[in-house]
């Protein structure tokens, strides 16, 4: 056994919340994976402490979080979480009640999504191979569409009327504009696309485009361009090399990240970190995937993504080599084909999850 195995060193307080469906099975492959790795790098240690504010929980008690859930979540370094969504509750029910008050109270304006493939994974596209696919998302995740405002008025009536009032702030605008200009400039081809509407929304998304143009004064070194989001669905599927970095809405990059996890290979392998950037509340980590009901329960859901996630939050809390260790690892055993049925594999969730840890014993079990 190597001898840095019971190196305590710095200790990272994850707050875990499983949530539903295959949430549980991801949340727990991820933990299963993350002490291992702390356990053979090295160095640092999670300490990880799970709330189960489930939706089969709110259906024996009535909320999901309790009235000071966001003050407890407050005291953990990281959140880890598996996803929400259950047939037995309505959508806006779970969302509205777990997931978005989580992003907006604790200040995780941004969604960053990478997306590329993996070693050993195929793209749909069938002249896409690896490295002609390598895009980053920065979406805006507190205010726009998913702003919560508007309303419903004479409900039961022929002429029940609602509204959905979509939300640009400059303050909200800026700062999102902000990152991802920091985050095109960190990447080799400093290029970032700005996805809009404002042919046809001609007040938010106007308002949308300018703020984007006055960013822009401030990093001259990025090449920039602007693309109706319908346009750049088409350019992801016929020139994915020309993308890199793309700045979008809550709605818009909402969906164009789930076509992105599909050309990549698999919805199944893609991450997202919800980011405080200014450091002030725990950001919060989950595949994108969603809580899968037709699959839950069955031991087959693919753990990637929740494997590329942890790694993204061990690199957040300050573990650099922890992070590379752990991406190392599991883009290795999907090389050898290692892989779920979404993959185009055998394997199962478990038979995934111990590969990874037995390659980070491997790859990084010796001092």
């Amino acid at each position: 056994m190597p001898s840095h195995v019971h190196e305590i060193g710095r200790v990272h307080r994850i707050a875990c919340i499983p949530g539903d469906g295959i949430g549980v099975d991801i949340t727990e492959a991820a933990i299963q994976v993350l002490n291992k790795l702390s356990e053979v790098v090295g160095g640092f240690q999670f300490d990880f402490t799970i709330f189960d504010w489930s939706s089969k929980k709110y259906l024996e008690r009535g909320w999901y979080m309790p009235p000071d859930g966001i003050e407890q979540l407050k005291k953990f370094d990281a959140i880890y979480f598996g996803a929400v969504g259950s047939p037995d509750v309505p959508d806006h029910i779970s969302l509205w009640n777990l997931i978005l008050p989580i992003r907006k109270e604790l200040n995780q304006y941004v969604n960053r999504r990478p997306n590329r493939i993996l070693e050993g994974v195929k793209s749909p596209l069938e002249a896409c191979k690896i490295g002609d696919l390598d895009w980053m998302f920065i979406r805006e995740n507190s205010e726009g569409e998913y702003s919560g405002q508007g309303g419903v008025s004479n409900e039961s009536a022929p002429h029940a009327m609602a509204t959905e009032l979509t939300v640009y702030t400059r303050v909200g605008t800026e700062r999102i504009m902000r990152f991802a200009f920091e985050t095109a400039r960190s990447r080799p081809k400093k290029h970032l696309i700005l996805c809009t509407k404002s042919n046809a929304m001609r007040h938010g998304m106007v308002f949308w485009d300018k703020i984007f143009y006055e960013i822009a004064k401030e990093y001259p070194d990025v090449q920039t361009e602007k693309m109706l989001v319908d346009a750049i669905t088409v350019r992801m599927v016929l020139h994915p090399k020309s993308m890199d970095t793309v700045v979008a809405t809550n709605l818009h990059a909402d969906i164009l990240t789930d076509l992105a996890a599909a050309l990549s290979g698999s919805i199944g392998i893609a991450p997202s970190s919800n980011l405080d950037p200014t450091r002030t509340n725990p950001s919060m980590f989950e595949p994108i995937h969603g809580s899968a009901p037709d699959i839950a329960g069955k031991g087959i859901a693919n753990p990637v993504g929740a494997f590329w996630s942890a790694a993204e939050m061990v690199r957040w809390v300050g573990e650099e080599k922890g992070a590379d260790a752990l991406m190392k690892a599991f883009e290795n055993v999907t090389s050898r084909g290692v892989k779920t049925k979404d993959l185009g594999g055998s394997e199962n969730t478990k038979g995934v999850t111990e590969a990874v840890c037995k390659e980070i014993e491997t790859l990084f079990g010796s001092p």
